[in-house]
């Protein structure tokens, strides 16, 4: 099997800092001879992941996918008591995802919850953090999640809470207490599913924090990884906008991959429960329609100014320009080599996707990671 060509490691991180012309437009990416065509044999234990969202439209081609995690079901309260969790969005969207297992007997489905409300028969309430509060509660919740993994024959839950100890938006949130109630959670749940079941979580880029005002964020890694089988690590949107989101190494940005995972070693969670986030998209700012899916980013139009593919050889990463001024930072197939190359030396688990939706029409960037974490 022809494995894909990419410049060694070790000179990887032997570069320099940040210089002025890291930035000139029009520096093509590294590595664009690659055949990535070709599909390398998958090698048992490690993952290639993508989210596929309920409000997706494409049915997911699964050929380089080790799994499918489906994004997302929701917490529903009564009278201040977990009643019960439902999918988000038409259910037939999720038949149709759990239909490709009969096919594709390889590929794993997951079930992953959000924090979020979306459906219109709910209402915003204390989600996540109010559940956790309350052993009970967590108890059903786990027994809710072994009853439906075993009605729908598929094959873990995934807990993407955004995040324990805070919040972007109007749920609510305990400091003091999210980030041990998270660990008890996850405790309960491993517990509580069966041995074969998959547990995992959507990590922050960070392991736990001292907040500002007292109290803690995000997540304890190294007292929940004895419960989950791996954690997806949220590489991505680590950058102010726009900028390199997910570079490997940029240490005069806010954060880095390199970091990140140091954050989680040091920590004490071993690499082979790592999994890297990549993304399926650039981000030009956070406000609404900020982002643009890669499949996007590869019909801007030079003629209105923007050059996509310039190459960032501090962060590994591409970027686009327009007008000569920096757009956006995004991942491509050469970027994504060179993460695969990074990570396989660590002894890391794999890649995971947010999301589906965001590749081309060729599957590009899913072929990408696929090669990079079988190679």
């Amino acid at each position: 099997m022809k494995k894909i060509l990419i410049t060694s490691i070790a000179i990887l991180f032997s570069l320099s800092a940040c210089h002025d012309d890291d930035y000139i437009t029009g520096l093509r990416s590294p590595g664009n001879e690659d055949d990535s065509s070709e599909m390398a044999e998958r090698v048992e234990g490690r993952v290639a992941i993508s989210y596929v969202t309920y409000y997706g439209t494409t049915i997911p081609n699964p050929t380089y996918l080790t799994h499918i995690n489906y994004a997302f079901a929701e917490l529903y309260f009564k009278d201040g008591k977990y009643e019960k969790f439902d999918l988000q969005g038409n259910r037939a969207r999720f038949d149709q995802i759990k239909k490709l297992k009969e096919k594709y007997n390889h590929l794993k489905i997951t079930l992953s919850f959000t924090n979020t409300v979306s459906n219109p028969d709910n209402t915003i309430h204390g989600g996540f953090s109010a559940l956790c509060k309350n052993p009970e509660m967590r108890k059903k919740f786990a027994e809710d999640c072994k009853a439906f993994v075993k009605e729908e024959g598929i094959d873990g839950i995934d807990i993407d809470w955004e995040f324990p100890g805070m919040t972007f938006g109007s749920n609510a949130f305990d400091a003091e207490v999210d980030v041990d109630n998270f660990t008890l959670l996850m405790k309960d749940l491993r517990e509580t599913l069966n041995k074969s079941t998959e547990l995992t979580y959507a990590g922050y880029c960070m392991n736990v924090r001292e907040g500002a005002e007292g109290g803690r964020k995000y997540i304890d890694a190294a007292a929940v990884a004895p419960y989950v089988d791996f954690i997806n690590i949220m590489t991505y949107d680590m950058a102010d906008a726009p900028g390199h989101q997910s570079a490997i190494s940029r240490p005069d940005l806010y954060w880095d991959c390199q970091r990140s995972i140091n954050d989680y070693a040091k920590a004490g969670v071993p690499y082979n429960k790592l999994v890297l986030g990549i993304p399926f998209y650039g981000r030009n700012n956070f406000a609404s329609g900020g982002a643009i899916n890669y499949r996007d980013i590869l019909k801007l139009n030079k003629d209105e100014g923007y050059i996509i593919d310039n190459w960032d050889d501090t962060g590994k990463v591409p970027y686009v320009s327009k007008n000569g001024q920096f757009y956006c930072g995004y991942d491509n197939p050469q970027s994504i080599a060179i993460k695969g190359e990074w990570i396989l030396g660590l002894g890391m688990k794999g890649m995971m996707c947010w999301d589906y939706e965001g590749d081309d029409d060729n599957g590009t960037l899913r072929r990408a990671v696929w090669n990079a974490v079988m190679q």
